[in-house]
């Protein structure tokens, strides 16, 4: 019996077999396609996934194919400003830039091929699932393959699947649907220069239309244009009522649409395709030693981009915990914590989405201008408000409840050598003191004095903000919690089921 069967190697279950075997976790990955999709589908990410590639060790393949980029921009009706989430200028605390735009194929390609590098996973292209049987604490898996029927039997599986799932289907899961659902129509292109825009209000100095995620709230026609690796570009236009799908994607109406933004620029369509921007969460992401993962489990409209981010927090979260359960004889009652964990973050995030999705798409002149007072009126009320802010800390779970920062993403600080912390100090359970005279130490868990650190004062001053002797972060850089190390420590072993051993 193997550890893992992935259904379905996207991004998302490609990114969950690398991580599962850098843990040392046997896993057989099932794709239906024997080729991966030649065409990009997603197209950005966040510094949170970039951290997870370093977790991965896979950074070094794909640090080369990703393009920072400068955040978000909302213009109003009226061709002005209403909303800027730009990051120029601004720090840096987890390491990385903010905003990355990527080409899916290639980044497919990358994760793919660390599999050699971490263990025991074992890809299979054209095998396809068709069913499943649960057994106590074992799931046998069929899968067609090579024109023949198989079966692999694992610990547990984590359903890739896409939004169509027929591991989701198969199990009778239902979706809850949160209420937004638009037509739109996703170009992508091959371009030779920049893109034209038409006159502008009130960017920001040093804002950079050609860097930045563009959302035109025009009534008129709801446009996005986004930057992309290379020579790609990508345009999302809303379907306005009374259109058709299969007529709007017609090559001479794409062209139209696109060519106005690219004037004498040359410029290749390489694809066109529409999609009805869901809302949708899951009711059960665990049904016994299964779980859903990336768009089997949620659906996000695409207006901050974190639809694949989402899926990579989500495999992150259970990658964790199965090699805890494997390697270190935690209670297997730590995966509970995976939809308590997960499910109100996606929500939280969905919302701030289907939000900006409903006034993004507003076709009513009148309310459109009543939007964009009552838009740059509370964006003057922000301070340098950007994506990141979007995202809200674990609330329940594999925390310590009630300690200051517990559930947050930990900080990356720059090293004085250029390295990011992580390079340093590695990954798994991390425990960072103010001095070395803070006691505590566990089995399993590293143990970093924060003042001894080149990262010129970075983690002490985060201690001293939370007046904390020390603070532990979980293998998928979440604060586990603040305060006392030795209590922490405690804590970290309760809800791990395990004895507290003192590190030699």
């Amino acid at each position: 019996m193997i550890d893992v069967v992935i259904i379905g190697c996207g991004p998302v279950g490609a990114l969950a077999a690398n991580l599962l075997g850098c843990a040392g976790l046997s896993v057989v990955v099932l794709e239906k396609e024997r080729e991966h999709y030649p065409l990009p589908r997603a197209v950005h990410l966040d510094h949170e996934m970039m951290r997870l590639f370093q977790s991965a060790g896979v950074i070094e393949r794909v640090e080369a194919d990703m393009v920072a980029t400068d955040g978000h921009l909302h213009i109003g009706a009226d061709h002005g400003v209403i909303r800027y989430m730009g990051t120029v200028g601004k720090p840096k605390p987890f390491g990385w830039s903010n905003d990355y735009f990527f080409y899916q194929p290639e980044l497919e390609a990358h994760l793919r091929a660390a599999f050699a590098d971490h263990g025991a996973i074992d890809l299979k292209l054209g095998a396809a699932f068709t069913s499943l049987v649960q057994d106590g604490d074992r799931v046998q898996v069929a899968y067609d393959h090579k024109g023949a029927s198989h079966s692999v039997t694992a610990r547990w599986v984590i359903a890739c699947d896409g939004s169509r799932s027929p591991v989701r289907k198969a199990l009778g899961v239902s979706l809850d649907d949160l209420q937004f659902e638009e037509p739109w129509l996703v170009v992508d292109a091959e371009v030779e220069g920049p893109v034209s825009f038409p006159a502008l209000t009130g960017v920001p100095a040093g804002a950079d239309l050609q860097r930045l995620s563009v959302m035109m709230c025009d009534p008129v026609r709801p446009a996005t244009v986004v930057p992309g690796r290379g020579n790609h570009r990508r345009w999302e236009f809303m379907l306005l009522p009374g259109e058709d799908d299969a007529v709007m994607m017609q090559p001479d109406n794409v062209a139209a649409l696109v060519g106005a933004w690219m004037k004498d620029v040359p410029h290749k369509i390489v694809r066109a395709a529409t999609y009805r921007f869901h809302g949708l969460v899951a009711e059960k992401w665990q049904v016994g030693n299964v779980f859903l993962a990336g768009d089997a489990a949620h659906q996000t409209p695409p207006f901050f981009g974190q639809g694949m981010c989402h899926g990579l927090r989500d495999v992150a979260n259970l990658a964790w915990k199965m090699a805890a359960i494997v390697k270190d004889g935690a209670d297997v009652g730590i995966l509970g914590t995976y939809q308590p964990e997960r499910d109100p973050h996606v929500r939280g995030v969905i919302g701030a989405a289907v939000a900006a999705g409903r006034y993004i798409c507003e076709l009513d002149p009148a309310k459109a201008a009543a939007r964009d007072m009552a838009i740059r009126a509370q964006a003057a009320q922000k301070q340098g408000e950007t994506a990141a802010d979007l995202i809200p800390a674990i609330g329940a779970g594999f925390i310590a409840s009630g300690a200051a920062s517990a559930g947050e993403r930990f900080i990356q600080p720059l090293l004085a050598d250029g390295r990011k912390l992580d390079d340093l100090v590695g990954d798994g359970w991390r425990l960072f003191v103010r001095s070395a005279s803070v006691e505590g130490s566990a089995s399993g868990v590293s143990r970093i004095v924060a003042a001894d650190l080149p990262d010129n004062g970075a983690v002490s001053d985060w201690l001293a903000a939370r007046s904390a002797e020390a603070v532990l972060v979980r293998p998928d850089h979440y604060v586990f919690g603040t305060g006392k190390a030795a209590e922490l420590l405690e804590a970290r072993a309760f809800l791990l089921g395990v004895a507290l051993e003192t590190a030699a």
